[in-house]
C-alpha cells in the first residue's frame, strides 16, 4: 500500500507537467494502452492465463470503468483547472466514501478506531487544503466537480472489488482492467481532443512514460494485491499518504514552498494509516 501510494503520489506532478502539453484524456489512454501491453507480456512471461471466462466479462468491465477509466480519466482532466495538489487532496478524499459505501455494500460497519484514523487522515488533507491555498470559487468548480466524481466512483471500484472478486491471476486481472478501462479514455481522447502526440517535447514523454510504467502499470498491481488483502475501508484509508506525496513533490518539482502546515498534515495521515492497519 505505501509503494502505490508512493507511485501514485509522484504521479501527480508528472501528469501536471504533461497535461501542460498533451490533452489529459489522451495522455492517460495512450499510457494505459503501454502499460497494458507491458503487463499481459509479464503475465505471458510468468505463465499466467490470460483467458477470461465468460460469466466474469461483465464483473471485469465494470471494475475496469470504475477503478481506470473514472479515475484516471476525472482526475486527470481535473487538472486543467486544479493545481497538482489541489487535485491529488480532493480526489483522496476517497476513503471517506468508501468507508461509507463499504458498510451498506459489505456490511463493513466502521469500528470506533478506523472511525478515528478516518478523522486523522481528513485532518491532515484539511490542513494540506489551507497550505495549497485551495479556494472553490466558480474558476475552479470543475475541476473540483471532476476530482471528486473520480474520488466517489474509484472508491465504489474498491468496494465493488471486494463484493465481488475477479479469480484471475495477479498480473492478467491488471492487465485486463488496465486495458479495458483505457479503451474509453482512448475513444473520449479522440473525439474530444484531437491530440498531437508528434509535437510532444521530451519532458512530456518521460512523464508518458513514468505513468505508463508505474502508475498504471506498477502501481496498479500493487493496488489490486493490498485490496485483497486488507479490508476496503483499510486499503482506502492507506491512500491517503498519496496526495501527501503529491503534494510535497508538485512543491520540490513545481517551485512552490514546503511549510510546517505540510509536516503537520504528513504526521496526522500517517498516523491515521498506522490507526487503521493496526492488527
Amino acid at each position: 500500500m505505501v509503494m502505490t501510494a508512493l507511485g501514485w503520489g509522484l504521479n501527480w506532478p508528472a501528469t501536471k507537467f504533461l497535461v501542460r502539453t498533451c490533452p489529459p484524456l489522451s495522455a492517460r489512454a495512450i499510457s494505459g494502452l503501454a502499460a497494458a501491453c507491458v503487463l499481459f507480456g509479464l503475465a505471458l512471461l510468468r505463465g499466467e492465463r490470460l483467458t477470461v471466462p465468460a460469466r466474469l466479462w461483465g464483473r471485469l468491465s465494470l471494475a475496469s470503468v470504475l477503478n481506470v477509466s473514472a479515475w484516471m480519466g476525472l482526475t486527470s482532466a481535473s487538472l486543467l483547472w486544479l493545481a497538482a495538489g489541489q487535485a491529488a487532496t480532493l480526489a483522496y478524499t476517497m476513503p471517506v466514501w468508501a468507508a461509507l459505501l463499504a458498510w451498506p455494500i459489505l456490511s463493513d460497519r466502521p469500528g470506533l478506531r478506523q472511525i478515528v484514523a478516518i478523522l486523522l487522515g481528513i485532518g491532515g488533507i484539511a490542513i494540506q487544503v489551507g497550505v495549497t491555498g485551495l479556494y472553490l470559487d466558480e474558476t475552479r468548480l470543475p475541476g473540483v466537480a471532476l476530482a471528486l466524481s473520480g474520488a466517489v466512483l474509484f472508491a465504489l471500484g474498491t468496494v465493488v472489488s471486494k463484493r465481488m472478486p475477479i479469480p484471475l491471476p495477479r498480473l492478467a486481472l491488471t492487465a485486463w482492467q488496465v486495458l479495458l478501462g483505457s479503451i474509453p479514455l482512448l475513444g473520449a481522447g479522440l473525439w474530444f481532443e484531437h491530440p498531437r502526440f508528434h509535437t510532444l517535447p521530451l519532458i512530456a514523454w518521460l512523464s508518458l512514460a513514468y505513468t505508463a510504467l508505474v502508475s498504471m502499470g506498477l502501481c496498479y498491481v500493487l493496488w489490486f494485491a493490498a485490496v485483497r488483502r486488507l479490508r476496503a475501508s483499510q486499503a482506502a484509508i492507506g491512500t491517503l499518504l498519496t496526495p501527501i506525496i503529491g503534494v510535497t513533490a508538485s512543491s520540490l518539482t513545481l517551485g512552490d514552498p514546503l511549510t510546517l502546515g505540510q509536516a503537520a498534515s504528513l504526521a496526522l495521515v500517517a498516523a491515521g494509516i498506522v490507526l487503521a492497519v493496526k492488527d
